[in-house]
């Protein structure tokens, strides 16, 4: 089998290779934030944060040559009831990195640029793609899995960075800044309820996602881990000191159901590999963003609590992250090199 051409690769790139980026950038950052109790860790930390902006640079060619030079492939993904869930990874990609601008440095230029940028793109994916799922009737109960939540999961994200830049901004800008930031928090969080009764449905009433959907079991600690988070850096621009007790409290409450979600995961994910179904695929790039978000809520937590059971609950979720991440590369990287991963999957 030859190498795909370049043209082949941009008219089939699939929407979900941002999923990578994600999982690049929160592993970066929460061993950056690990870091402070184990310093020899910032070394590493400071190269993934350079070779996630590498990775993102290299992804974005033909992503959007795909949308220049096959517009018509990239609409049909668009509609498409699975597909289209993966697209807004580009734009949570740009919000990951304009954290990673935060933390690392700061570059304050670089972090308002992709942040600017990632809220924008992500309200015109978040409306793009729900819009075709309200207005069709092509979705079925077979497609609803925890990908569903990625729009959700970017509305959320965005105050991630959008939070600590606040302090750079001012006036009218400031306001819009706070308004997007509250906006998108609170869409994202009221989609991911409506959303987690439906993909709990299908888990009781229907048959399980599996194959190369299995990993997408994990997507459910990325909100779980962000819309605490995030709640708490909006709760810091509040002038009620009260709002941040209330923030504490809801992020130690929505982390219990993470400990519980991340053992239901686990459990998931062994049964599928002894019973052969699961098939390495980009997909398996879900495992990552969502357990890199519930190892820095841990760490958060750690920090507001003392409590030494977050801390061991937070460092094991980063090491459950550091093996997916190092297979995940290492599978990647072979597909590329060969061109298998380039194939269209059946």
């Amino acid at each position: 089998m030859s190498y795909p051409h370049f043209s082949s690769i941009s008219r089939s790139f699939a929407p979900g290779w941002f999923a990578a980026v994600m999982g690049t950038g929160v592993l970066s950052m929460s061993t950056l934030a690990l870091s402070a109790r184990w310093p020899l860790l910032a070394g590493p930390a400071e190269v993934l944060h350079w070779f996630n902006v590498l990775l993102f640079a290299l992804l974005a060619v033909p992503w959007l040559t795909r949308w220049l030079r096959f517009p018509q492939a990239a609409m049909q993904t668009l509609q498409h009831p699975v597909q289209a869930n993966f697209y807004p990874t580009f734009s949570i990609a740009l919000l990951v990195l304009a954290a990673q601008w935060v933390q690392f440095g700061p570059y304050v230029g670089a972090a308002l640029f992709f942040w600017w940028a990632g809220v924008i793109l992500h309200f015109v994916f978040s409306f793009a793609v729900l819009f075709f799922m309200f207005r069709g009737e092509h979705v079925a109960l077979d497609h609803v899995t925890p990908a569903k939540f990625i729009p959700a999961v970017g509305l959320v994200v965005m105050p991630l960075a959008g939070g600590p830049l606040l302090a750079h901004m001012d006036g009218a800008l400031r306001e819009w800044a706070l308004t997007a930031n509250i906006v998108g928090l609170g869409a994202g969080s009221m989609m991911y309820l409506g959303l987690l009764g439906l993909t709990l449905q299908r888990k009781y009433l229907h048959k399980p996602a599996q194959g190369i959907l299995t990993p997408t079991v994990w997507i459910h600690l990325a909100p779980i881990g962000v819309i605490p988070v995030s709640f708490m850096n909006l709760a810091e621009h509040f002038p009620f000191p009260v709002v941040r007790e209330i923030a504490a409290v809801l992020m130690a409450l929505v982390w219990g159901f993470g400990v519980w979600w991340l053992v239901m995961a686990s459990l998931l994910t062994w049964s599928a590999k002894a019973a052969g179904q699961l098939p390495f695929a980009l997909s398996w790039w879900g495992f990552t963003f969502p357990l890199g978000a519930f190892a820095v809520e841990s760490l958060r937590l750690y920090k507001i609590f003392g409590w030494n059971s977050m801390l061991v609950i937070g460092v094991l979720a980063w090491l459950m992250l550091c093996g997916f991440w190092s297979l995940t590369l290492w599978r990647t990287a072979r597909g590329v090199l060969s061109g298998g991963i380039f194939q269209p999957h059946p």
